[in-house]
C-alpha cells in the first residue's frame, strides 16, 4: 500500500472567483509535472476551511483558499509556492 501523499492543498471547489480557479490549477499542473503526489482538501466540505485555518495558527483567522501544507505544517499559500518554483526551489518549499 502506497504512504498517503505528504503535500496537502486545501482548496475550494465552489470558488467563484476566477483568479483562485487559476492558482489551484497551476500548484496541480507544478505538482504533477513533478510527479509530486498531494491530496486536495475541500474547504467547502465537513468543516475543512475552520481545520485549515486552526493549522495555519494565529493570524491566519480570515485566510482563503489555496493553501499548501506538509503534512500538518503550513507552508504557504498560491504567492509562496509559485515564488519557490520560480526561484527553483520547490522541494524546499515543500520540505521533500
Amino acid at each position: 500500500m502506497a504512504d498517503a501523499p505528504k503535500i496537502k492543498v486545501y482548496i475550494s471547489s465552489i470558488s467563484s472567483n476566477m483568479e483562485t480557479k487559476k492558482q489551484q490549477q497551476d500548484i496541480f499542473f507544478k505538482l504533477s509535472s513533478k510527479k509530486i503526489a498531494y491530496e486536495e482538501i475541500d474547504v467547502s466540505q465537513d468543516g475543512n476551511l475552520q481545520k485549515m485555518r486552526e493549522k495555519m495558527g494565529e493570524g491566519h483567522e480570515k485566510a482563503l483558499a489555496p493553501q499548501i501544507f506538509h503534512e500538518d505544517t503550513y507552508l504557504g499559500n498560491y504567492e509562496a509556492f509559485n515564488n519557490a518554483v520560480e526561484a527553483e526551489i520547490m522541494n524546499d518549499f515543500l520540505k521533500l
